[in-house]
């Protein structure tokens, strides 16, 4: 059997949140019907919901981002295709290597600060019509940046790899996983974050608290497609306004209450730093914590579980520590009490 953490502060993630009492409601009380036939209602709602938020005409309800995301590359391209991404994006570094079974496209990888490659080497990565060359199709970015610590990234910044993209007749679609948490840090519209993309993924099962599932948004002409390789991979549900329902209260109630987790993460940072630890930390931070280490992590993580706190690794000598709604100042402190004890490890 799996180990039970309750009682622990878990900060390994925010996909480890629990549905609230008033979500379980909107949960029982929702109406359903058959999504695979289009009838049920609650995921209809959910879908010109999640679309109006993101600034797009339609919108389609998934199991996972993982889905999500292949879904959107499968609908944007056809097999050989090139697809231009950072090295360090979700899509390339935790999909399993998925686009090479579904989509079967080509990825070209770029480096860059903040999980930006610059618009001069997506520029020259482009290269002319040519037999011997894929067809360059897809730019492909994420936005909060998981690997660079939750970094939120604005429209300003995202503008010029946009640019070079359409004047090589590129689509772009966005990693929106964290999008709420970007839009929440960066004071703007979720829209206005995804105003200049042709396609957005969106989590609901992260910070946002629900139990399952994830959004794509495009135009409507896309969204039709989608929803056929939706059927493809298996991810057309019956009865899922029970689903849907949990990401209606979550897009109602949860996106605005973002703010503290993130307050909370800058305080556990801070505190970190104070005590010595390195904590590197984005220009835009949200509600992540990367703290880098002169030892391997294992040994840490275990001491800290031991003391009731879980986190995550993200390398053989970086932690990364994610604040959510399951914890509260309470647990923060208790945090930084249990890291007040691995003097050893600091930077």
């Amino acid at each position: 059997m799996s180990e039970s953490y309750q009682g622990y502060v878990d900060l390994r993630s925010d996909t480890v949140t629990r549905p609230t009492s008033a979500m379980r409601e909107a949960m029982y009380q929702a109406e359903v019907g058959d999504d695979v036939y289009g009838e049920d209602p609650t995921v209809n709602q959910l879908e010109e919901y999640a679309a109006h938020l993101l600034g797009k005409e339609a919108s389609l309800f998934v199991p996972s981002g993982t889905m999500a995301n292949q879904i959107a590359i499968l609908t944007h391209t056809q097999r050989g295709d090139e697809v231009f991404i950072h090295r360090d994006n979700h899509i390339y570094y935790y999909e399993g290597g998925a686009a090479a079974m579904w989509s079967q496209a080509t990825f070209t990888q770029l480096a860059g600060p903040e999980g930006l490659m610059s618009p001069e080497d997506l520029e020259a990565s482009i290269r002319p019509k040519n037999i011997h060359h894929p067809r360059p199709r897809l730019l492909s970015l994420e936005n909060t940046h998981n690997r660079a610590g939750g970094a939120a990234l604005s429209r300003e910044r995202l503008r010029p790899l946009i640019e070079v993209a359409r004047r090589h007749q590129l689509q772009v679609h966005l990693d929106g996983a964290r999008i709420a948490n970007a839009a929440i840090a960066l004071g703007v519209p979720i829209a206005e974050l995804t105003e200049d993309v042709d396609s957005v993924s969106m989590c609901l099962s992260k910070g946002l608290g629900a139990p399952v599932g994830s959004v794509i948004a495009g135009s409507k002409a896309y969204i039709d497609q989608a929803r056929v390789y939706r059927k493809w991979l298996g991810g057309g549900m019956r009865q899922a306004g029970i689903l849907a329902a949990a990401g209606i209260y979550a897009l109602d109630h949860h996106i605005e209450r973002l703010a503290d987790d993130h307050r909370r993460a800058l305080t556990l940072a801070q505190a970190l730093i104070d005590m010595g630890y390195r904590v590197d930390m984005p220009s835009v931070p949200t509600n992540m914590v990367m703290v880098d280490l002169d030892v391997p992590v294992d040994g840490v993580i275990s001491a800290l579980k031991t003391a009731g706190i879980l986190v995550g690794a993200m390398g053989p000598r970086r932690l990364r520590l994610v604040t959510h709604l399951d914890v509260d100042d309470e647990g923060i402190q208790r945090t930084i009490d249990a890291f007040a004890h691995l003097t050893p490890a600091k930077g």
